[in-house]
């Protein structure tokens, strides 16, 4: 869902060891900061609805609209929608299609059209609880933390007790790097709700960023113990902790948690990389290479396992797969540099 985004406060950390190994090329790497993927949130909290009882469809276009939803034909199911409210522009009937079809963009993606959307229906009649917070949704994944953050301010001020809003709000302070404001926000949301895993890993992060690994690693194993109760645990809480006690060399410990990470994510690339750091750093440099060839398998595209293979071939003295590695790590980072985004012209309320 929401887009990937780097998790470069190892590769900050291994940068200036490979330095010394593979010359100035890798001084002149630029590591931009961590942020904070959301990797373990659904910014779909909740399903299409399918209940079309109160759109005051015809028959024929009702079952029409339901058999493209059955068929994940969205955007079938959003012409449908879109044609309708088009009918009568300011009517609550109108609203009521908008909401639907904001729901159905934003599952498709189409996560402008949603905001659209949305915000036509509000301009007829107030939205939902549940339109609004997945409006904030939409305004994240299109890089608007700030129209977002109005939203869920709106809805934390009207239900102060409601966890997830507290801590979707920490979020955002935390991508601010806000981390101060994130700690105090998620320490509230842990008192509203003692066992969201999410709200100890991210309190985790933030200790991390400010460099309070003991801290970071004290909320981390409340997030993977939390964690192993899930009916679906996610690997996140223990790659972070195995970041955090690499950082203070418990070395066995992380690895443990990796390879427990890799049993509920089999396909996170990001555990198999930083399984090959774990290794690596107990001077294991031929036990690594295979989890950080699979790190590649599993993602072409990252980067970051390519430049610590090159650095293990350089260990064992294999230079041609050193340089190869190493070159190829260059090309994904070039390839992957951030480019200018969008900036939709949705006029917040």
């Amino acid at each position: 869902m929401i887009a990937a985004s780097s998790r470069n406060r190892e590769t900050r950390r291994t940068a200036r060891c490979f330095a010394s190994a593979f010359g100035a090329v890798f001084l002149s790497l630029i590591f931009p900061p961590r942020t904070c993927a959301y990797r373990q949130d659904n910014p779909a909290p909740l399903g299409v609805r399918r209940d079309f009882s109160d759109l005051q469809l015809s028959d024929a276009l009702r079952q029409e609209l339901e058999n493209a939803l059955n068929r994940h034909n969205y955007k079938q199911a959003e012409a449908i929608l879109v044609r309708e409210a088009e009918s009568h522009p300011q009517s609550t009937r109108t609203a009521k299609l908008l909401v639907t079809a904001a729901g159905i963009f934003f599952l498709d993606g189409q996560y402008l059209n949603a905001a659209i959307a949305w915000k036509r229906a509000e301009a007829i009649t107030p939205l939902d609880e549940r339109s609004r917070f997945t409006l904030a949704m939409a305004y994240i994944e299109l890089h608007h933390r700030d129209w977002a953050r109005s939203e869920l301010e709106k809805l934390a001020a009207a239900e102060p007790w409601n966890s997830l809003y507290a801590y979707w709000l920490a979020r955002l302070d935390y991508d601010a790097q806000n981390y101060a404001s994130a700690i105090a926000r998620l320490q509230k949301v842990i008192e509203l709700d003692p066992n969201m895993v999410r709200a100890y890993d991210t309190l985790g992060l933030c200790f991390d960023y400010l460099g309070k690994f003991e801290d970071a690693v004290k909320n981390y194993g409340r997030a993977v113990q939390l964690n192993r109760l899930q009916p679906k645990p996610s690997p996140w809480p223990h790659v972070d902790l195995a970041i955090s006690l690499m950082a203070l060399n418990q070395l066995p410990d992380a690895e443990k948690s990796l390879r427990e990470a890799i049993e509920y994510g089999p396909k996170l690339p990001q555990a198999y990389y930083q399984l090959g750091r774990a290794l690596e750093m107990q001077g294991r440099y031929e036990e690594a290479v295979p989890p950080l060839n699979q790190a590649t398998a599993l993602d072409p595209s990252y980067p970051e396992p390519h430049y610590l293979l090159g650095r293990i071939y350089h260990r064992l003295g294999d230079n041609a797969l050193s340089k190869a590695e190493a070159d190829r790590f260059q090309e994904l980072k070039k390839a992957s540099e951030v480019q200018p985004l969008p900036n939709p012209s949705l006029p917040p309320r």
